[in-house]
């Protein structure tokens, strides 16, 4: 029997690489057909090679010698896999057409053929489902998910299946009718057996009786077949009460010589079709054929009992032949059958170990696709598997491909839902683009526009058919604004380029000065300084680099002066001690401790300051401002810090310096009012 199984493949979808869109699934139902052709590869039925010892085991022997053929199954309720209409058969291309046809076969009450049934169930239900992929299709188009779609009430199925059940019920009475006939046939028969036992009781009667005997076989070869478990055992015991008649037949020699001859000839010619069949090319024929003259061997009365062993002795072997030859062939299906079975195990393993939990890209879904259907491609070039593992198989196989088409459906269905989601909020940002297309406001729209560029490129893909335009509306809104803007702002852009070549030339006068301390002053910084706040605004790219430059050189610049000018006031200092002490001032001693307790205020301010800027960078994530500003005063303090050091080692030179005329100069410090060195003053701390 040939059998063809079918397999859905999940919607295609395919991918848009000019805008990294993707079109939504198509909601078209792809077929993919794996033929399974179910092959009942049965066991050889050879034929018995008995040895008769006995007159009466002859018939034993050809009894044995019969493969019974079992009564044609019903069929199955449940529709078959798909197939391809035998050489013979129309083609239906409608299910109203099969249908029909069942119909027809209801009204000629044969109860049809069963080839013919099952082809007219797996065309029926091939182009239901294809009736229903199609419904389903239809059905999320017009936006319904595909786990709330119903199948309809079909007419044709409820035609279909009562037609069905109508031939079923008459092909059951047929078969009723049939058992009923054998079981009528069993008791002819044994009636007859009976009849022919109470003939050969004795020689008398079997030479009374020949001719009634003749009747009783010429009966027996009407009568039809009877039940297959009581075939064997029937024929055996009309066999051997045969015998036995022949045997105690003795007046009637010329008669019963006349049936021996007959029945030789008859045999003789079996034997001779037997042994031509060794020629036959196809095994199966030659084997059918084979059966059929063991069964008419069956039926040929015996022959002489002394040609009986060499006449069975013959046909045996010339059935040894085709028997063996039949078996080989049975041996060689079941080697290709495992090889087959192999073959499929190895595609399943191929299917069931593609990763579905790692496809989680088009291009991935795609190539895993394409695997799947080169190995449901390969699965149609390789033969039957056995009967036993055959279906189960091809169930395997097919569980593994709706698996992964499932897998795939769900895939894209999902993608579509987002997709519709993108679609929405690009077709805000396309509105909110286009109202902004005639303004004026050049600078704010310009940032509101760079912005929904930004979010634009943060939101995924839409379906392909909408992806075009909305692209298209979008950046036509952007390019009209941008347009505007240039043509408006052309004269602004040319003042911007020339305030950067002035803004550069004041950077390049600024590092010249860094170089040349000599003539560099801090007036001529200021001036320079003033004249970079008088220039307009640059190029927006260029701000933020060329301040950076102009803010580095002009840091540097007042560092430079800082240094000078802490050194001037150090050695004024230092000269205002040296004319205290050349008037016979004696304050250094004072002078000295004021000084070392402002050093030590200023000490301990700057402990205060580093305390508190570790428990910042410690603490705030957001402190960033205020923690520059300490740092800015921390470095003023160590200056002032240094400037105080060295004071107080000048102080201290002056007083380790040897007095020529200490008395003169003490009562010179008498007249002459106190007073400290000119830098000297105690300054306020600084802010905390």
């Amino acid at each position: 029997m040939n059998e063809t199984e079918k397999l859905q493949a999940a919607p295609e979808m395919e991918s848009n690489a000019a805008e990294t869109q993707v079109e939504s699934a198509p909601q078209t139902v792809e077929t993919q057909n794996v033929e399974i052709q179910e092959t009942t590869a049965e066991a050889p039925q050879a034929v018995a090679e008995p040895t008769p010892a006995e007159e009466q085991q002859e018939a034993t022997d050809v009894a044995e010698s019969e493969t019974e053929v079992a009564p044609e199954a019903e069929a199955s309720e449940e529709a078959p896999a798909d197939a391809e209409p035998e050489a013979g058969h129309p083609i239906y291309e409608t299910k109203e057409q099969v249908v029909e046809r069942l119909q027809q076969i209801e009204e000629e009450g044969t109860g049809g053929n069963k080839s013919e049934l099952d082809l007219l169930k797996q065309v029926f239900y091939k182009l239901h489902r294809a009736a229903q992929a199609a419904a389903l299709n239809s059905f999320v188009e017009a936006g319904g998910k595909a786990e709330d779609w119903r199948a309809e009430l079909d007419g044709a199925e409820e035609n279909f299946k009562a037609a069905m059940a109508a031939i079923r019920k008459r092909r059951a009475e047929i078969a009723e009718n049939v058992e009923k006939q054998k079981a009528e046939n069993l008791e002819k028969k044994q009636s007859i057996i009976d009849r022919i036992k109470e003939l050969a009781t004795s020689p008398e009667e079997a030479n009374a009786h020949f001719d009634e005997f003749k009747q009783l076989q010429a009966e027996w070869r009407e009568i039809g077949a009877v039940p297959a478990e009581k075939a064997t055992e029937i024929w055996k015991n009309y066999q051997l009460y045969v015998e036995q008649f022949y045997d105690l037949l003795k007046l009637n020699s010329e008669a019963r010589e006349y049936d021996f001859k007959k029945n030789l000839t008859a045999k003789e010619h079996l034997i001779e079709l037997a042994e031509q069949l060794a020629d036959e090319e196809d095994i199966i024929t030659a084997f059918n054929k084979l059966q059929g003259l063991h069964a008419e061997y069956k039926e040929i009365g015996p022959v002489a009992k002394e040609l009986r062993d060499q006449v069975w002795e013959r046909f045996k072997a010339a059935s040894t032949v085709i028997n063996k030859r039949h078996q080989e062939h049975f041996e060689g299906i079941k080697a290709r059958e495992e090889e087959n079975l192999q073959k499929k195990t190895a595609l399943c393993e191929r299917v069931e170990d593609i990763r579905i939990d790692q496809l989680n890209s088009f291009n991935a879904w795609e190539e895993a696709t394409k695997q799947v259907l080169e190995a449901q491609a390969e699965w149609k070039t390789i033969g039957f598997a056995s009967h036993k593992q055959n279906t189960m198989i091809f169930d395997r196989f097919r569980a593994a491909c709706d698996q992964f088409f499932t897998a795939k459906a769900e895939f894209y269905r999902t993608i579509k839902d987002e997709q519709n989601e993108n679609l929405e909020r690009k077709r805000r940002l396309v509105e909110e683009a286009e109202a902004l297309q005639d303004s004026t406001e050049w600078r704010k729209t310009t940032d509101k526009l760079i912005e929904l560029q930004k979010q634009w490129k943060t939101i995924g893909a839409v379906p392909r058919k909408y992806s075009e335009q909305l692209w298209k509306r979008f950046t036509e809104a952007c390019d009209k604004f941008f347009a505007a803007k240039n043509e408006a702002t052309a004269g602004q852009r040319a003042e911007e380029k020339q305030n950067l070549e002035e803004k550069k030339s004041i950077i390049e006068q600024l590092r010249q000065l860094a170089t040349d301390t000599v003539n560099a002053t801090i007036d001529h910084v200021k001036e320079l300084q003033a004249k970079w706040n008088e220039v307009g605004h640059v190029p927006f790219r260029d701000k933020d680099k060329l301040y950076k430059e102009y803010r580095e050189v002009a840091d540097e610049l007042y560092k430079q002066f800082g240094a000078s000018q802490a050194r001037r006031r150090l050695e004024g200092f230092q000269k205002s001690v040296r004319q205290a002490v050349a008037k016979g001032e004696s304050t250094l001693a004072r002078e000295r401790e004021r000084l070392q307790r402002i050093y030590e205020a200023r000490k301990a301010e700057v402990q205060t300051y580093e305390n508190n800027l570790n428990f910042l960078n410690a603490t705030s994530k957001s402190g960033n401002t205020l923690v520059a500003e300490m740092n800015r005063k921390v470095e003023k303090l160590r200056e002032e810090l240094d400037l105080l050091a060295g004071k107080i080692k000048a102080v201290e030179t002056e007083m380790r310096a040897p007095k020529a005329e200490e008395k003169p100069a003490e009562a010179a410090a008498e007249k002459a009012p106190e007073q400290p060195a000119a830098e000297a003053t105690e300054e306020p701390a600084a802010e905390a």
